[in-house]
Parts: C-alpha cells; sequence; structure tokens
C-alpha cells in the first residue's frame, strides 16, 4: 500500500519508546493549524549578519598563520656546546692575492678598466670585513622567494629564538648589522625542533609560510652538515674554487648562482664567473659591444638618475650581508625540486643574486650595498675609449649578434651561454670576480 505525505508526516511523530498506539492520520489542513500554532510558540530565529566578501588578498595575504601543535608546546631550542669556538668559524678580512696586481692585470687585458676602477671601488675586495659562513648561508636560504623586508624580519625571530634578551624588533637591534654579532651555532639549529623554528615565521603572510617552512628544513640539513663537520669555514677555505661548489651544491636549498655569491662576497674568491647571472650577461653585452662598435651607445634608465645623490660617489661601508644584497627583483624559477638538486634556470636564477634576477625591490640602501649602483651616462665615454680595438670576438659572436641578444633576442633564455661568457672574459683570468663585480654597474636596460 502506498504511504501518503500525510502518513509520512505522522509516521515521523510518532512517539518512541516502543509505544503500540495506533496514530491516526491528520488532514492537510489539521496539520497547517498545527503547524502554524508551532510556528507561534517558537521563538524568532536570530537575525543572520551578512558575510563579509573574503578578498584574495585578506585571505592569503593579510592573514597571519597559527601554529598548533597537539598540546599547544613548543620546545625551546638547545643550549650551544661549550667547546665550540666562534673565532675558528669566521673567514678572516684579508684577501688571499694582490688586489693592486689584479687591477693591473685587467686594465692589461682592457684598459678601460683603469678608469673604471677610479670612478668605482670594488667593495667586495676593498671593503674587507670578517664574515661567519654558516650565518651567511642561514641568511641566504632563509630570504629564498620571500620579501626583503619579510626575511629581514624573520632573520631576526629566528635568532631570538636561541637569545630572547634581543630586541623584538631588528630596527632596535644595532648589532644586527655586524657579521660578527650573536647567531646559534650549526648544532643548535641542526637539534632545534621544527615546529620551534616555525614559530619565528608564525606572523608571516601565509602567501608566504609555505616556502618560509621549507625554507628552515633547508636550514636545519645545512646546520646538521656544518654540525658534523661535512662542512666547515676551514674545509670551505681550502677547497679550491671547483670543490667548493661540489660541497655546496649537496646542500639542500644551495644552486650554482648561490654558491658563486657566496664566492664572491664572502669567501672573496678572484676568479668567479657566475654564467646564470642574466645581469652579468647583459653588462658583459654593453661592455664589449661598446668595445667593437663605436655606434653603440650606453643609455641610463631616468630612475636610475633619479635616485642618485651628489655625494654617491663616495666609498660607503660594506655590505651588511657577506652574500651580498638580498633579492630585489624578477628572481629564479626556485621550486622545492630544484632547490633540492640546485638546478636553476638560466633566465630566472636565485638568491642573493644580482639586481637583474632579484625578487622584491630594495628599500634601503642597506639591501644594496654589496652590489655596485649604476654607473652615470658618463661612463659612455669610457666604454667608447677603446673605439680602435682590433682583437677579434670569439668563434660564433659579431657586432650584429651582440646587438640583437641586447635587444632582446636570447637563447634558451640567456643573453650568452656559459661557452660564450668564458670566451669573452678570457683575458680576465685569473681575476674574473673583479670584472664581473662591474658588469653588475652595466646591467641597466635602456629605456
Amino acid at each position: 500500500m502506498p504511504v501518503t505525505r500525510s502518513a509520512t508526516r505522522s509516521f515521523a511523530s510518532t512517539p518512541t519508546g516502543g509505544s503500540n498506539k495506533t496514530t491516526t492520520a491528520v488532514s492537510p489542513s489539521a496539520v497547517g493549524k498545527s503547524s502554524k500554532r508551532k510556528a507561534a510558540e517558537e521563538p524568532p530565529a536570530a537575525k543572520k549578519t551578512p558575510r563579509t566578501k573574503k578578498t584574495k588578498s585578506s585571505e592569503s595575504d593579510k592573514s597571519a598563520v597559527t601554529l598548533l601543535t597537539p598540546d599547544g608546546f613548543i620546545p625551546p631550542p638547545p643550549p650551544p656546546l661549550q667547546n665550540e669556538s666562534e673565532e675558528t668559524n669566521l673567514v678572516p678580512a684579508v684577501l688571499t692575492f694582490s688586489f693592486e696586481e689584479a687591477k693591473a692585470h685587467l686594465i692589461r687585458a682592457d684598459h678601460r678598466f683603469e678608469d673604471i676602477f677610479t670612478k668605482l671601488k670594488c667593495k667586495p675586495f676593498e671593503f674587507l670585513e670578517q664574515v661567519h659562513p654558516f650565518r651567511a648561508l642561514v641568511e641566504s636560504i632563509l630570504a629564498q622567494q620571500i620579501s626583503w623586508l619579510a626575511a629581514r624580519s624573520i632573520t631576526h625571530r629566528f635568532i631570538r629564538l636561541y637569545d630572547p634578551s634581543l630586541p623584538e624588533k631588528v630596527a632596535d637591534y644595532s648589532a644586527s648589522k655586524s657579521p660578527t654579532s650573536f647567531f646559534p651555532t650549526p648544532y643548535q639549529v641542526a637539534n632545534t625542533d621544527i615546529l620551534t623554528l616555525k614559530s619565528a615565521g608564525l606572523s608571516t603572510r601565509k602567501a608566504e609560510y609555505g616556502q618560509l617552512s621549507y625554507n628552515f628544513l633547508l636550514v636545519q640539513d645545512l646546520a646538521a652538515r656544518f654540525a658534523d663537520e661535512r662542512l666547515s669555514t676551514k674545509k670551505l677555505l681550502a677547497a679550491d674554487d671547483e670543490t667548493l661548489a661540489e660541497m655546496l651544491i649537496e646542500v639542500r636549498g644551495i644552486g650554482r648562482v648561490c654558491i658563486d655569491m657566496f664566492a664572491i662576497f664572502s669567501l672573496r674568491r678572484p676568479n668567479i664567473l657566475p654564467v646564470g647571472d642574466l645581469g652579468i650577461q647583459r653588462g658583459m653585452l654593453r661592455w664589449f659591444l661598446s668595445r667593437h662598435s663605436s655606434k653603440h651607445t650606453f643609455t641610463l634608465s631616468p630612475h636610475k638618475l633619479s635616485g642618485r645623490k651628489p655625494n654617491d660617489d663616495k666609498p660607503k661601508p660594506a655590505s651588511t650581508s657577506a652574500m651580498g644584497p638580498p633579492p630585489a627583483t624578477p628572481a629564479p624559477k626556485t621550486t622545492p625540486s630544484s632547490q633540492l638538486t640546485g638546478d636553476v634556470e638560466l633566465d630566472n636564477e636565485v638568491l642573493p643574486t644580482s639586481p637583474e634576477s632579484q625578487l622584491q625591490a630594495p628599500t634601503s640602501i642597506e639591501s644594496t650595498s654589496a652590489f655596485p649602483e649604476p654607473f652615470t651616462p658618463s661612463i659612455e665615454k669610457t666604454l667608447e675609449a677603446d673605439a680602435m680595438n682590433t682583437e677579434a670576438l670569439p668563434e660564433g659572436l659579431s657586432v650584429a649578434n651582440l646587438k640583437s641578444r641586447l635587444e632582446g633576442k636570447k637563447i634558451k633564455g640567456a643573453f650568452l651561454t656559459p661557452k660564450e661568457m668564458e670566451d669573452l672574459t678570457a683575458s680576465w683570468v685569473p681575476y674574473r670576480s673583479l670584472g664581473v663585480y662591474y658588469m653588475w654597474a652595466l646591467s641597466e636596460e635602456k629605456k
């Protein structure tokens, strides 16, 4: 027998508890009266407030992350080992070569360098300071793929995990600019619970927290290698350039460009050629094109000139970071897999890199003091001073070729291939690092 709608309502209202009473069918009109009476007896429902429309930025960019643990307890980091000596961990503020000989060598290779050395100090090799290799590499990893301001703040909170007596705000901690100020030891970091490390980024925007959490895992891998002495300041200083690269490329989160920057700015290696840096590539195109073509002129974009001050040519203190400035415009395209292997794409390199391949625009002179400031238009006279040069370009390159590259015709995302860069700078050996430094000053795009 089919069940009617009214019968269904009656069945639903049957008392529980096994009652055998027969339920009579209720007519639709009776049901209507009953429901009206019931509605009148019920208190009015609370007024629903309209839901605010959440924007993408309010959900991911402005919301802070909350770290949840099973018992709400975040374990404190361990104390340092008593036998750890801080002084043996520092790179001394000395050069392993004669700077004057290096200058003379580059001037013999290309006499335009004489004017270049007069116009602009070679900061990594003239403003010397002690460097803490572990600290330099940690700061580099923590800054990967997040804004410079966020990286600066998170690095300070990371340090405060191990010394809570430090000021809460990095702006109130003047010693943070010193490479010899307090920094946790590799043993401490390697043995710190990952939840404790992640707590240093709790106020970070959600958009950056995922990358930051991954960066802390990378920092622990680096710390473990320093703690068990697979890496040490002594080993890094003793290794030649290729061995150094092989040692560091095994560290999760460190790629070839990061190694090259570390070798130049922290270890002050004299013969490093970062073949994956687009800024250097563009600077080299301008340098060598002007040497082989008097028709080519160098133009500096107006926005670079507007930021210069009358005393900008005066020497400034060395960078607060031994690895050079933190990232600043389109940066390397880095994924978890590429960070694990150290592989990077030529047209999107990672941090810290040159102004050409950085992530966020720097907000103060501190963030860019390690890299050279762009040359003023007067550099055109210097570049054209070798217009009568008779030295041939390397095989496969021509003036027309260089011009088309500079105008944007890249080869697999690069202005120059590694082989072309090596051939062009062959006469700079064994002091390529010094010449490379000045190529950054020429990397500004024509506007």
